[in-house]
């Protein structure tokens, strides 16, 4: 994005448009704490045009009645564009949101996979399901129709993953609406916008307000001519667009967040090759992308025979991730979100130490080097050792490196320790004897369960969690089920006079 047209990243009726306040927002890399461009700084009068920019677009545009194998062809289309842009767009990831390159690249290939998705989705469907009414002179179907205007919240750790999970379902169901990224990390979703026209999408069905969360996305929740908002984020900020968006029962979906058990059991690793494989993913589990992960296995439970073993290798392997720029060669761990996030998780730290929690690494920021400016958002990948349920730190998530220790018995100790939890957002379970694993699986209240893995998605199985960590999902069918309303057309073929009233 060139900093001529920096300050034009409202998109409204498909106008690109500075703040009506003319305020503006720098945006900072993490790696150096420095700004390196800016964008418009919204608030509830752009959200306001925004979203009327959004209902004309519905209410009288053409995209709601767009024939379905066009729309999927449009949602094709992005997805080449996405993958054109690849490296541009994975670079601009990596500079926004302080991750890795490789993470950007990865990320932007499951954008592109998330639009092929739906499109697929989409055009496989039929025209409605047929009711049978007991009577051939009665036609009865139930179909499904587009919600309306969607405001879509996304979050600052994977900012165009997050929007692609919203935006691509939202519009294969025929929908307008209006995207407010992260006042953190909007660039990437200010990009997409731009390739959701050139690749035809019609003017004002895409909208998109840069701004942050108290006014813009406050505005969106509450605004009676929103039809349906779908936010991915905190558990408090969650909270707070639930309750602005009771008053006008519009449609609310909402993902919240997870503080997600990672369950190894000795037999994983009766091998060596077991061993490391359960470390090397209980790594993955924790430290990708520094922690910032909704679905991170931040609490290792592991069998209390294996748990010296493990912690030590887990340790002596935490303390040696390079840390750096994520634009750097060789980088494998790039900072965190903002000085504030650095310093929560500082604090979460602190107050695990104090509750008796034993460091076994990390814990503190690292050395500066040339990848690693002292100015950056940096902080050691953590393991804190004998960690229980009444530590902060287990039971809050801290969306950091830092990784918590917890040890079981049995069987049934584990599945109570895994579920002991406000949240239900993921979870794994390592073992070799699949029964026991599918059993135990079976038994934990988590959206997403991994047996001996940790992390990987599919855009066609559903994405949600269990108590405090939402409701609704995010992709598979239910995901476009989300967006859509469902009504049923009762045809009486030979209408004739009922009689109920005599006169």
């Amino acid at each position: 994005m060139a900093d001529s047209t920096a300050r034009a990243t409202i998109h409204a009726g498909g106008d690109w448009l500075a703040a009506v306040s003319g305020a503006t927002r720098e945006i900072i890399d993490p790696a150096d704490g420095l700004p390196f461009t800016v964008v418009a700084e919204g608030d509830e009068k752009d959200a306001d045009a925004a979203v009327a920019a959004a209902r004309r677009a519905f209410d009288s545009g053409d995209w709601p009645r767009t024939p379905v194998a066009e729309r999927a062809a449009l949602l094709r289309r992005v997805a080449g564009l996405l993958v054109r842009d690849r490296e541009e767009l994975g670079l601009l990831e990596s500079r926004d949101a302080g991750k890795t390159v490789a993470e950007g690249r990865v990320d932007i290939d499951c954008v592109a996979d998330a639009f092929r998705y739906f499109a697929d989705l989409v055009a496989a469907e039929g025209a409605g399901r047929v009711v049978d009414a007991g009577s051939a002179d009665v036609h009865s179907v139930v179909v499904s129709e587009p919600v309306g205007v969607c405001a879509l919240i996304t979050p600052w750790n994977y900012p165009l993953l997050q929007a692609s999970w919203k935006i691509a379902p939202a519009l294969a169901a025929g929908n307008t609406f209006v995207v407010k990224p992260s006042e953190l990390t909007p660039l990437t979703t200010v990009a997409l916008i731009g390739l959701l026209a050139e690749a035809g999408l019609p003017a004002g069905v895409a909208n998109l307000v840069t701004g942050p969360g108290h006014t813009v996305g406050a505005r969106l929740a509450e605004h009676p001519d929103v039809d349906l908002v779908s936010f991915t984020g905190g558990l408090v900020s969650g909270t707070k667009v639930a309750k602005a968006a009771a008053p006008t029962v519009k449609k609310v979906a909402l993902e919240l967040g997870g503080k997600n058990p990672n369950v190894v059991f000795a037999d994983a690793c009766a091998t060596q090759e077991g061993f490391d494989t359960a470390v090397d993913q209980a790594l993955n589990a924790a430290f990708m992308h520094s922690g910032q992960v909704c679905s991170a296995g931040a609490r290792l439970i592991v069998e209390e025979p294996l748990r010296e073993r493990f912690v030590a290798e887990l340790a002596r392997r935490a303390a040696r991730i390079r840390l750096g720029r994520g634009t750097a060669d060789g980088v494998e761990c790039g900072p965190l979100v903002s000085e504030q996030q650095r310093a929560k998780v500082e604090a979460y730290v602190a107050s695990a130490l104090a509750e008796g929690a034993v460091l076994r690494a990390g814990g503190k920021r690292p050395e500066p080097s040339a990848d690693r400016p002292a100015t950056g958002y940096f902080y050691e990948p953590t393991v804190l050792d004998q960690c229980h349920r009444g530590m902060r730190v287990v039971r809050e998530e801290v969306f950091g490196p830092v990784l918590t220790v917890e040890t079981f018995r049995t069987e049934d100790e584990a599945v109570a320790l895994a579920n002991d939890t406000e949240y239900g957002l993921a979870g794994a379970v390592w073992s070799t004897d699949a029964g026991k694993a599918r059993r135990v699986a079976g038994r934990l209240r988590h959206g997403t369960v991994w047996i001996n893995d940790y992390h990987p998605y599919l855009p066609q199985a559903e994405w949600g969690g269990f108590g405090r960590s939402g409701t609704g999902r995010e992709l598979g069918p239910a995901g476009l089920a989300e967006y859509r309303e469902t009504k049923h057309v009762y045809q009486n073929l030979a209408p004739r006079p009922v009689r109920w009233f005599a006169g």
